[in-house]
Order: structure tokens, then C-alpha cells, then sequence
């Protein structure tokens, strides 16, 4: 990882010439991909927010620094520029050593880069098991999985957990619901509580019941509809390629007395109070509280509000050692944030030891067309529906191409596209052709051509076409860290995307395969070989697949 160990090297003479000048704090270097238009491969932009503490003009900085850059291992030269960057320009010699180290174990490029590996628990989908789970539930499944996988190649302890609301009011409604289904299916006038649940799915249930549901209660209706349910949404998470460590039902915090557990802690911090009848939170009181009143955790009819299970959930994954705690919530749930922020301080967690990641809705269109609501749900199109449509691979890519915090329009027919204008298939399409290329070397120049790639005489790679993709393969580490500052995969998404596009103009003017000239075939059958790597092994922590061919 020749990046990594330049901009280690880089840090520590940047932090060795702002020593010798005195500066007692200086700003964290950074380090990013030189413009397109510059004969560079890094850019350093330290001087620009070092200037004010040096008082100095950052051109100057850029100057001196440059000169002690330059002597970084692997760097060609350090070179200042306006207003205040050093660029730097890597050799090829350290390019092909990159190179090099991705062909010998793949897997391993761009792990173990966390210098302090943290224990994280992360939390997403969650979805009330009352109903099928729709476009949005995919949406948060990727964001989940796809940061579940980078962090963990990354080297953190990562945790992948679904809550399961099976317990409060939505169980009765549920149980009620399915009745009426299920009188309605004997004949019955039984309309559907309006506050219940109107899917058509509970009719798919209700032919289903048992004989024996004649003379079930609405709670026993309830538990069966939640159990199937349930089941049906971890086969759509089966279906979608995401596993979770544990599923988590809220009833267990019941059954533990984790509830009860939690309201006596509280009280015991001093951080619970009663009020007219009812148990409070004093989330107000809570030292940098961003919440703007206190919460009834208890109601005056001793019933709990969501609240209080809520608080006693987060409590148990700390007790299990997570130090780290970061939900995936709905955009429903974006006031919810400061509350619990507020839960978690008053639990004695620090408030950044909890994050909430909130995912904007998504919006089905074919073509210039909105898509109507499904006519099984009733009420949403299922995530059964799109993937059993477009796929799974064309889902989770589109779902990982944006950030969280913005809306989506989701094109269904652009998705089954087999053309460029389909981003995962532009993608998909390179790995496949790389695929086609090596078993076309195979047959001009024998099975030995497409073996121990990482030792091949990579000093025959000289065109600017090569070098643009031998420094993309080199900032795939890096990469990897920006989606764990972001918390989000879509840089991941949009790398995979550039460096597909820098294989095209390379396919074009420089041919890989020349019998003639085996050494120069067996250096470009490598840097395909590593562009073919990195692209897998980012598909695979997007949860999308590599097809050899398409």
C-alpha cells in the first residue's frame, strides 16, 4: 500500500518542519488525488491552513516543504503550487511495487488500515414486523451491510444487528388486522380496524391459518402474523445478500427485565423523575442536551412509552462491550435523534459514542414515470418486488451510489439496462472483460502467461493510460477510510465507477494481448489483473457481484 506508507512518511517530516518553527498545534495533514490537469498524483494542501499560525504566505510553506517532501520514500518530486498545495508525483517503481502487493493477496489490500480499532455495533433495517419490507428497507440494508464490510476490512470489531419491535401496542393492531382477515375470508363482515394494518398481504396469511385460529384471541392472531412475518423479512434480507450477527427481539429486554432494569438505573443517576402520575426522563437537564423538553418514559397507566425499551436496548449493547453504537434510522425518525443523544448521556455514555445515520426516502420511476404503490402491500412497492425486477446486484449498487441524506430516484428500467448508461453494469462489464482477456492470453500464449502476475516485468508499464490506473488502484486503501469518515459507501461506489472509466481508454490504445511481445503482454495482463482484483473485492464490500461473464 504504497499511498499509505507515503502519506505516514509525509506526516512525519510535515510535523518535523512545523517543530523546528515553532508551532506547538499544528493542523493534520492531509493528503488527495491532484487535479486532472495537473502532472501530479497527490496533493498536499497543508500549507493553505498552516499560513495564519505561521504568518506566512502559503506559497512560501509550499516551497520549503516541498524541498523535505521530496525525499519521501517512493515520491519522484515534491513540487509547490498556487496558492499554497505541494503536489507530489510517485515512481513507477513504487506504483509496480503497489501493483504488485494487490496481485500477491488481494483480500488483504486495504486491510487492517484502523489504528485504533474500535468495538462497533451497528443497527439498521429494524423494520416493525407488520408487514412486508419495502424500497426504503433496501436502501438502509446497503448503507448497513456495505459499512458492516468496509469497516471490518478496515479492522474494527463490527457488529450487525436488527431490532425487532414484537412488542407494545402494534402487536393487538396486528392481531386484530389478521382476524378480520381471517372472518372476512369465512364470510364474515369484519372490517379491518381503522388503525390497523389494511395490506392485502394479510390475506395471503389468513387462507393460511390453522383450524384451530377459530378460537384464537387477537393476541394469538398477533404472534402468528408477527412470526410469519418475520420470517418473510429475514428471507428478504437472505434474498438481499446481508446477514446480521443477531436479530434482537424487544421482547427479550421484557422477559429480562431490562426494562424495569433500566428505568431503576436511571432513577439511581438521579436522571428519572415522577410527574403527575408518570416517570420522566430529564433529557433537558442533560449536559449538552440538544433536546428541547423532558420525556415520559412511563405513562400514568404504568404502561412504558416506546421510549423507555428504546433506552434499555442501547444500554444492553453497551453492557456487552460496544463502545461504538451507530443506528440506521428512516427519515420519519430525524426528531428523534436529540432524544436519544439525551438517553445516552444520561446512561453516563459519552453522546458521541452514539451516531444516527438517517436514509431520505426513495422514489421508483420508469423511465420519466412514477410508479404507483404496490397492490400486494397496499400501501408501498416491496423490496421483493424491485430485486425479483431488476436484481439484486443493480439494487444495491444504486442504493450505495448516493449518499444517506438525500433523496433517490430509483429508474427500474435503467437498472435492467445492459449499456454503459447502467452504472453497475459499466462496472460489471470491466471485470468481465478482464475475465475474457486472460482466457484469450491463455489460448495465444499458454496456461503459464496468466500465472504469478505480481512478479512480471512491470517496468514495461509506461503509457499515461497505465499510469492512470496504476495510481486509481493505489488510492483504493484510502478510499476505504473515506467511507468510514462519511460513514456511507458511495465514495466506494463512485471509485469503482472512475476506475472502470480509466479502463476503457486503456483497453483501446494499449493491447494487452501480443504473442510477439510476451513481457510486455505479462505486465499489462497484470495491471489488468489488478484492476480485476480491486474491482471484485469493491463490488464484494458493496455486496454486488463479480460476473466473469456478462
Amino acid at each position: 500500500m504504497i499511498l499509505e506508507r507515503v502519506k505516514k512518511e509525509a506526516s512525519a517530516l510535515i510535523g518535523a518542519w512545523a517543530a523546528r518553527r515553532g508551532m506547538k498545534d499544528p493542523p493534520a495533514a492531509s493528503f488527495a488525488p491532484a487535479p486532472a490537469h495537473v502532472a501530479a498524483d497527490v496533493s498536499v494542501p497543508w500549507p493553505l491552513p498552516a499560513a495564519k499560525a505561521l504568518k506566512r504566505k502559503p506559497l512560501e510553506i509550499a516551497a520549503e516543504l516541498a524541498a523535505d517532501l521530496a525525499r519521501v520514500p517512493g515520491v519522484e518530486r515534491a513540487e509547490p503550487a498556487p496558492p499554497g498545495f505541494v503536489n507530489l508525483r510517485l515512481s513507477m517503481a513504487a506504483l509496480a511495487e503497489n501493483l504488485a502487493s494487490v496481485l500477491k493477496d488481494p483480500g488483504r489490500y486495504g486491510a487492517g488500515l484502523a489504528e485504533k480499532p474500535r468495538s462497533i455495533n451497528l443497527e439498521y433495517v429494524s423494520a416493525n414486523p407488520t408487514g412486508p419490507l419495502h424500497v426504503a428497507s433496501g436502501r438502509a440494508a446497503t448503507l448497513g451491510d456495505s459499512l458492516v464490510r468496509i469497516l471490518r476490512r478496515l479492522g474494527h470489531k463490527a457488529w450487525a444487528e436488527y431490532y425487532v419491535n414484537d412488542a407494545g401496542g402494534r402487536m393487538e393492531k396486528l392481531g386484530l388486522s389478521l382476524k378480520a382477515r381471517y372472518e372476512q375470508a369465512k364470510g364474515k363482515d369484519a372490517p379491518v380496524p381503522e388503525d390497523g394494518y389494511h395490506g392485502e398481504y394479510l390475506n395471503d396469511i389468513a387462507a393460511k391459518l390453522p383450524e384451530e385460529a377459530a378460537r384464537w384471541t387477537p393476541e394469538q392472531f398477533g404472534r402468528y402474523a408477527m412470526s410469519v412475518l418475520l420470517e418473510s423479512q429475514q428471507l428478504d434480507m437472505e434474498l438481499f445478500g446481508v446477514r446480521f450477527d443477531r436479530w434482537f427481539l424487544e421482547s427479550e429486554l421484557y422477559t429480562s427485565g431490562a426494562v424495569q432494569k433500566t428505568l431503576e438505573f436511571l432513577r439511581g443517576r438521579g436522571m428519572a423523575y415522577d410527574k403527575d402520575g408518570a416517570v420522566w426522563l430529564g433529557t433537558h437537564a442533560v449536559e449538552g442536551s440538544e433536546d428541547d423538553k423532558d420525556r415520559v418514559l412511563v405513562k400514568s397507566t404504568g404502561q412504558p412509552t416506546y421510549f423507555l425499551p428504546d433506552i434499555a436496548y442501547h444500554k444492553d449493547k453497551f453492557d456487552r462491550g460496544f463502545t461504538e453504537l451507530i443506528d440506521i434510522w428512516g427519515a420519519d425518525h430525524h426528531g428523534y435523534v436529540p432524544r436519544m443523544k439525551a438517553a445516552i448521556a444520561a446512561l453516563g455514555k459519552a453522546p458521541e459514542s452514539f451516531q444516527a445515520i438517517i436514509h431520505q426516502l426513495v422514489h421508483l420511476f420508469r423511465g420519466q414515470e412514477a410508479v404507483k404503490m404496490s397492490k400486494r402491500s397496499g400501501e408501498f412497492v416491496t423490496l421483493r418486488e424491485v430485486v425479483a425486477e431488476v436484481g439484486r446486484d443493480a439494487c444495491r449498487f444504486f442504493f450505495a451510489l448516493r449518499t444517506a441524506n438525500s433523496h433517490m430516484n430509483f429508474d427500474l428500467e435503467l437498472a435492467k439496462k445492459q449499456s454503459s448508461e447502467n452504472p453497475v453494469y459499466y462496472v460489471q462489464y470491466v471485470h468481465a472483460r478482464i475475465c475474457s482477456i486472460f482466457h484469450e492470453a491463455e489460448k495465444l500464449m499458454g496456461e503459464k502467461a496468466a500465472q504469478r502476475l505480481d512478479a512480471a516485468p512491470l517496468d514495461r508499464l509506461a503509457t499515461p493510460e497505465e499510469r492512470a490506473l496504476l495510481i486509481k488502484l493505489a488510492w483504493f486503501p484510502a478510499i476505504l477510510q473515506t467511507c468510514e469518515a462519511e460513514l456511507s459507501p458511495h465514495p466506494l461506489a463512485g471509485y469503482l465507477m472512475e476506475l472502470a472509466g480509466l479502463y476503457h481508454p486503456f483497453y483501446e490504445k494499449c493491447r494487452v494481448v501480443e504473442p510477439k511481445d510476451p513481457e510486455t503482454s505479462r505486465a499489462r495482463l497484470a495491471l489488468c489483473g489488478g484492476v480485476r482484483a480491486v474491482i471484485a473485492q469493491g463490488l464484494d464490500l458493496l455486496g454486488v457481484s463479480a460476473p466473469e461473464k456478462m
